[in-house]
């Protein structure tokens, strides 16, 4: 295995405070945000509506397009021509879904000022009912990844290991949910995939520090758990650099290049790689041994570490 950082000796543990305080503080920017701004912004997907893309022959005027189409206008960016629109007209419970009447109604709207001087290349709909339902499902599935998380670290470890895990990727997910509010940036199904995503990457980098600690803890049973958790973070360090470091130069290049489609799904997965490698050395190990030293002594160790078996006596 490459090792960039074969010496690594910092006390993570003893900086606990910080991080958790750090924490706290951008979940609470993030959930000032959503207060403010009445909730998360909706796409499609899960919102209801008519979505049309719309290319101009010129470079469009947003606000004239606006006045003129009503709903959310915006300039899609990274792909495609540089004079795509997208046009999302919001549809109200009870209203029939009806794509050929949304795409009309943006034709009639701008053939008012702009007629023989733009083409519609792309247009969905999506009912405020089935918006709903696909919402209530993407919360459904986020919670049964989490849960069969909370299951399979509970079995591998000792149930605190397997909730500081959870907690670490709820975390995770709350910042960024906070900083699509923050940035005003649509949630929808790629979002989902994303943040489903997010999930497992966490989760492994949190597994792999919990099993260098329980392993350190097999050959000295009696080293003090802040000792162990800091070793294992530290042993671990590199590879956490090279795995966090190319998916980071990956996810970064799909932000960038990826085109407008993806650029929501890419924006999640940039902050969410970004907190879930900090998350997996400062929330989830520390919180581990806070739970610890109020309520299971200060030497607890990992299940599987306790079931490890004793040496062979010589002969």
């Amino acid at each position: 295995m490459i090792e960039l950082l074969p010496k690594v000796n910092v006390d993570w543990l003893g900086k606990r405070k910080l991080f958790i305080g750090l924490s706290a503080a951008v979940l609470a920017v993030g959930m000032i945000s959503l207060i403010a701004k009445g909730g998360f912004r909706y796409g499609v997907d899960f919102q209801g509506g008519t979505i049309v893309t719309v290319r101009f022959q010129e470079t469009p005027q947003i606000e004239r397009i606006r006045e003129l189409a009503g709903g959310q206008v915006q300039r899609l960016r990274g792909g495609g021509s540089e004079n795509d629109v997208l046009i999302q007209l919001e549809q109200k419970e009870g209203d029939e879904t009806d794509l050929s009447r949304g795409r009309e109604a943006v034709r009639a709207a701008l053939d008012k000022e702009f007629a023989g001087k733009y083409q519609i290349v792309n247009s969905e709909a999506v009912g405020p009912r089935a918006g709903t339902d696909l919402r209530r499902k993407a919360v459904l599935a986020t919670a049964y990844a989490l849960g069969g998380i909370l299951i399979y670290m509970a079995f591998r470890f000792e149930p605190i290991y397997g909730a500081a895990a959870v907690f670490a990727v709820f975390h995770d997910v709350l910042i960024t949910l906070g900083f699509f509010s923050l940035f005003e940036r649509e949630i929808d199904l790629t979002v989902i995939a994303a943040l489903l995503t997010l999930v497992g990457y966490q989760v492994n980098d949190t597994i792999v520090v919990f099993d260098r600690v329980r392993e350190n803890r097999r050959l000295n049973r009696r080293e003090d758990l802040e000792i162990a958790l800091n070793k294992g973070i530290n042993e671990t360090m590199s590879r956490t650099v090279i795995t966090a470091g190319l998916t980071f130069l990956a996810v970064l290049a799909l932000f960038l290049f990826g085109g407008p489609t993806l650029n929501n799904f890419a924006f999640a997965l940039l902050i969410g790689q970004i907190v879930g490698t900090y998350s997996s050395i400062a929330i989830a190990a520390p919180l581990v041994l806070v739970y610890t030293n109020y309520f299971g002594g200060s030497h607890a160790v990992p299940a599987a570490a306790v079931r490890a078996p004793r040496p062979a006596k010589a002969k």
